[in-house]
């Protein structure tokens, strides 16, 4: 039963009825339930708004099941993203790559990303988060199966941007999917817990790289070969299928269901979680009646369409959800989160997928030349003057040291989203943010004057950290700040400013690594900490309800 929140000139709710599918969902006011005012909030006297129907629910398994699962679909996007930087200098003497050609290769998964990062965002606010997320997974996994078994650069390119059009409306969806079974008391502590999942993507991606790609191990002839990085990409690839299956056991989020107006399937779902947390029997569950805005009303007619209507009103929907936010009084919220989600990643992709790359031109220079300290522009003209990017000189031997110093790196996000999952319901989002990007300008700043391979590998450690923390901190404000109706399709257009950033910042640091050097560290860090203090204009979301 659903409850409408519109009242008549004596503030009572007027009592009506739609019908949803076979059933009749009845519009009731306060008085003719005969039960007296109370906070809907909480749940009180069987009635509720949506915040409430889910803090009635109680926290338990059926939530930390949602994060183990939604955390592992998080995990696999990122060991996709991320792969790429432990591949680039194996690979390079296979597809016969240049300092030019791996800026490309870095960033045409997010070229892919923007595509599908605005395509899946929209379609998942018109047909559902679920449907659009198991699609996803499976395309991305047979998308980097493609990939390993590429012969040639330009090949490798095209599965590289499909893969990452797939991965494009994983982010959006997922954060959306995710939040929206989240209370707000808890949403953020768990939001940034889900972040915590990135970091062990990029842990796993580490080690497996470390115990995969050194190894003299494939298929070698004349015309196909499938070496140690190749079976790494494979490797790889089944995190997508694992989650593609697990997503089948999960339901759709009851707030995407409300907003299209199918109120019975969202209280029917109240009461599985309720079931599932507490162990007591569904119709124990305390929530009968739903108070609805207007917001969650305006949706109630399209279940009932024919299929060719539904899909002309998804279309549509599509195009009105991208005009919306482009539109007062969203505006605001999606120019800025748009700038801040750009200068950021130009910092976080563009930095964090070179780390890789550096460590190995470190430890090639300190191979020559074992007693000489030299800065990171000076081991840079010399790689590339003398070492493996010269033509004919081609050398795919990584040594383990590079290995054990990416994975020290990416470890050491660990304690820093232990620190935003304990204290950003407490602190705020904004706060986490601006101390990110502010440390993290600092640490991209510091590179340039690096000279040995233990300050590179402590400042880069650093820089893993803060911004891994700053990362929780906007997908939490990203996800919170947008309206049910226009979430998907908001975050989405953020993460497509996002994935711009990371071609930019991979373009930028590829063409002025070797042309002049000094440039990258200093732009990155300015655009860092000016884009974070962007984020004070948007509002105060911690432990408020999700619009």
């Amino acid at each position: 039963m659903v409850e409408s929140d519109s009242k008549n000139s004596n503030g009572s709710v007027k009592p009506s009825a739609i019908q949803n599918g076979s059933k009749d969902i009845e519009l009731v006011t306060f008085h003719d339930l005969g039960l007296g005012s109370s906070d809907p909030e909480k749940g009180g006297y069987g009635k509720a708004d949506f915040e409430g129907a889910i803090e009635q629910t109680e926290y338990g398994k059926f939530h930390y099941l949602l994060l183990a699962i939604c955390g592992f679909v998080s995990t696999s996007e990122e060991m996709d993203v991320v792969s790429m930087s432990f591949i680039l200098p194996s690979a390079q003497c296979d597809l016969k790559l240049t300092t030019h050609t791996k800026g490309w290769l870095n960033s045409i998964i997010f070229i892919g990303m923007m595509a599908g990062a605005y395509i899946w965002g929209s379609v998942a606010d018109a047909l559902g988060r679920k449907k659009v997320l198991i699609v996803i997974s499976f395309m991305n996994g047979l998308c980097i199966v493609a990939s390993s078994f590429s012969q040639n650069f330009e090949l490798f390119m095209l599965f590289r941007f499909l893969n990452g059009a797939a991965l494009g409306g994983s982010g959006p969806v997922i954060w959306s999917y995710f939040a929206e079974f989240q209370p707000k008391a808890k949403r953020g502590s768990m939001l940034s817990f889900m972040a915590a999942f990135w970091t062990l993507g990029n842990l796993f991606v580490a080690g497996l790289a470390w115990l995969i790609i050194p190894q003299d191990i494939g298929v070698y002839s004349n015309y196909f070969v499938y070496n140690s990085w190749r079976i790494f990409l494979l490797i790889c690839s089944l995190p997508s299928f694992v989650v593609g299956v697990l997503l089948f056991f999960l339901p759709e989020s009851p707030k995407f269901l409300l907003s299209r107006g199918k109120t019975e399937r969202a209280i029917d779902i109240f009461r599985s979680i309720y079931h599932i947390n507490t162990g007591n029997e569904k119709s124990r569950y305390p929530v009968k009646h739903l108070i609805l805005d207007d917001s969650f009303k305006s949706h109630s007619s399209v279940s009932k369409l024919p299929i060719g209507q539904k899909l002309q009103k998804m279309f549509k929907a599509i195009i009105d959800h991208s005009k919306q936010v482009f539109l007062q009084p969203i505006l605001k919220f999606t120019v800025i989160s748009i700038t801040i989600n750009f200068t950021f990643h130009i910092g976080y992709y563009g930095l964090m997928m070179w780390f890789p790359e550096l460590f190995n031109r470190f430890d090639e220079f300190t191979r020559d030349h074992p007693d000489q300290m030299a800065s990171v522009c000076e081991v840079t003209n010399y790689v590339v003057a003398n070492g493996s990017q010269i033509v004919g000189a081609c050398s795919e031997k990584i040594e383990d040291s590079v290995f054990l110093e990416s994975l020290i790196t990416v470890a050491a996000a660990i304690p820093a989203n232990v620190i935003a999952v304990i204290g950003i319901d407490k602190l705020g989002r904004k706060f986490f943010l601006v101390f990110s990007t502010f440390t993290s300008g600092i640490c991209a700043a510091c590179m340039y004057f690096v000279y040995t391979k233990t300050q590179n590998l402590i400042v880069s450690a650093v820089f893993s950290g803060v911004i891994s923390c700053g990362n929780a901190a906007l997908d939490c404000l990203m996800t919170e700040i947008f309206p049910t109706n226009l979430r998907a399709t908001g975050v989405a257009i953020s993460m497509v400013a996002a994935r711009f950033g990371g071609i930019v910042g991979n373009i930028v640091i590829a063409t002025l690594l070797d042309l002049y050097c000094p440039a990258p560290t200093f732009i990155v860090a300015a655009l860092l900490i000016g884009g974070g203090l962007l984020c004070l204009f948007l509002p105060n979301t911690t432990k408020k309800p999700l619009s």
